[in-house]
């Protein structure tokens, strides 16, 4: 077994709160993009529909236990936890999480994402509503901030580097007063008797100054076509296609946008960025496709398979092998995003396949 560790993000929408009751109706969880999808275009693969674990719902304590078992059978180190705190004390999908701190179960280590960013109504179509704003009050919303991490901080089954835990931030430009973020939470650490703390900015750039904005490495974002497809030369245009096809007479009610469209093969990630001198994990995406969120105003990559994933994931490992045993990490993103097509769950159609391309690249010495 090699020395490298793959963490893989974790969503825990897959449960009912009165705050998704209330935007998008009763009941509504991440399986409900999930279930409605349907194929856009010939050979398009939607709906993903899971197999081993079912429609599940993140209340049910068995649930998060399966997930766990499955993941440390194929050698996933942890999960990422996304986890919600717009300012003033205002959170959101904590339930999940909370449960397995509070409980101790599963025994599977973890760490957590600050997915700071503000919430729209985009999946139903008017991204220019805001649902939840995220906000940054100041200093003393850190400190409560941090105080509210501080028992997961310091939870044994904690993801750490270096005896700090990790701590992701999804989108450290957008907080105003970056400094004082960092500073605080630095002092905080130390002041409840953690070593430290490892933070990991994500939306940046490959050659993002971790340094500069006092982080200690970076993840850099997949999802978006700049961020992931800078070299892919396949791009099809939907609207386009729509317009001579026999479809012509409604696809300017249809496509109002066109849907981006990538083949995988076209892109795999090759992890051969000049990070500047930064510590760089990658992160490694199984496939994407936000469709089911999105409609024709998303993102996809087609034909996606284990085998050509199983190419991105060796990449990846090749290049963190150079670092030492501590900062030997690689992200999977992600474990459970099944409304943007990017999961390892077992799915109908795959089943374990892409599960087992991390086991075997995860034991393979490069």
């Amino acid at each position: 077994m090699g020395n490298v560790k793959a963490i893989a993000f974790y969503l825990p929408q897959f449960h009912p709160i009165p705050e998704n009751d209330e935007w998008w109706g009763k009941g509504f969880t991440e399986w409900t993009n999930v279930a409605k999808a349907k194929p856009m275009f010939p050979g398009h693969y939607q709906p993903h529909l899971p197999a081993d674990l079912g429609f599940y719902d993140l209340r049910v304590p068995e649930t998060r236990e399966a997930q766990a078992n499955l993941a440390k059978e194929y050698g996933i180190s942890a999960f990422c936890y996304w986890h919600y705190w717009f300012g003033n004390g205002r959170r959101i999908l904590e339930r999940p999480f909370q449960e397995v701190l509070n409980s101790g179960d599963p025994d599977f280590p973890f760490c957590l994402a600050w997915a700071n960013e503000t919430w729209s109504g985009i999946w139903h179509g008017n991204p220019k509503s805001v649902l939840m704003e995220q906000v940054y009050p100041g200093e003393q919303d850190y400190i409560d901030h941090f105080d509210t991490l501080l028992p997961a901080f310091k939870d044994s089954r904690y993801f750490k580097v270096n005896g700090k835990p990790l701590f992701v931030v999804y989108k450290p430009m957008e907080i105003p007063d970056l400094d004082l973020f960092v500073k605080t939470f630095r002092r905080l650490s130390f002041e409840n008797g953690l070593e430290g703390i490892h933070l990991v900015a994500t939306n940046v750039d490959p050659d993002w100054d971790t340094k500069k904005y006092g982080f200690d490495a970076l993840t850099p974002a997949v999802h978006t076509k700049d961020a992931y497809l800078k070299s892919a030369n396949k791009f099809v245009d939907f609207y386009r296609r729509a317009k001579t096809s026999r479809l012509n007479k409604y696809y300017k009610k249809i496509f109002k946008k066109p849907t981006r469209i990538y083949n995988y093969k076209d892109a795999i990630q090759e992890f051969n960025e000049d990070s500047g001198g930064n510590i760089y994990y990658p992160t490694v995406i199984p496939n994407w496709d936000n469709s089911p969120r999105s409609g024709v105003n998303g993102f996809v990559l087609h034909n996606s398979t284990p085998s050509l994933f199983k190419e991105a994931m060796q990449n990846a490992v090749k290049m963190v092998s150079k670092y030492d045993n501590e900062n030997q990490i690689v992200f999977l993103k992600s474990w459970n995003e099944w409304a943007e097509g990017n999961h390892l769950e077992p799915d109908l159609k795959f089943g374990h396949q892409y599960l087992e391309v991390v086991k075997n690249v995860l034991q393979t010495k490069v």
